[in-house]
């Protein structure tokens, strides 16, 4: 029997041990690249998404979105949009009905994505919403992790250079984990849902 809570105290992250993708974690930085990345993670039934945008320290100013993850179990593709755009093989995964993308705060991605090409995406699940289905409050990936597995995700590298020439062995871990992540949160919240094996704890 696992223990939740409906909502986790941020100060308990801080003493939680810390998670890493320890998975294959590729760069993308051409269309060719990308074409035959999609092919290969078109053969998953599910996969989990996340971005990343370069951060502005200017008020009102904002950057196109930098970086696209997208994360099968053991692999995790980093798509350089920066360099390469939104290449028509991308856009057709996010069509594709087959395969389901798992994200957090999926809305905000999508519509970062969308300034780079007009699509509707297809087969879609937000975490936010899924996980109310076991009375968490919580939205935020950090606290949602934390929560189910006892685990920290380290936000440390959120606000570094996306753009930066070459991605450092941080940020390209940092960037794995966030969407490999949401996979992780998915199968977790579909077995408590399914086998009930948890006791929810109303925090105050």
């Amino acid at each position: 029997m696992k223990t939740i809570y409906s909502r986790f105290a941020k100060e308990t992250i801080a003493g939680l041990p810390r998670v890493l993708f320890e998975g294959r974690i590729v760069v993308i930085q051409s269309e060719g690249e990308a074409q035959r990345a999609v092919s290969f993670l078109r053969t998953f039934p599910r996969l989990g998404l996340d971005t990343e945008t370069r951060p502005s320290f200017r008020p009102g100013a904002m950057h196109s979105v930098s970086l696209l993850q997208v994360s099968a179990p053991e692999i995790c593709f980093l798509f350089r949009l920066n360099a390469i755009g939104l290449p028509r093989c991308i856009v057709e995964l996010f069509t594709d009905r087959a395969v389901q993308k798992v994200g957090l705060s999926l809305h905000d991605d999508w519509a970062q994505l969308r300034r780079r090409a007009d699509f509707e995406p297809c087969n879609d699940l937000e975490l936010q919403h899924y996980v109310t289905r076991l009375g968490i409050e919580d939205m935020s990936l950090q606290k949602l992790y934390a929560n189910l597995f006892g685990q920290k995700i380290s936000k440390k590298q959120r606000l570094s250079n996306w753009e930066a020439d070459v991605l450092s062995e941080a940020q390209k871990r940092y960037a794995a984990t966030d969407a490999w992540a949401c996979l992780q949160l998915y199968d977790e919240i579909t077995r408590l849902l399914t086998t009930r094996e948890y006791a929810l704890v109303a925090s105050q």
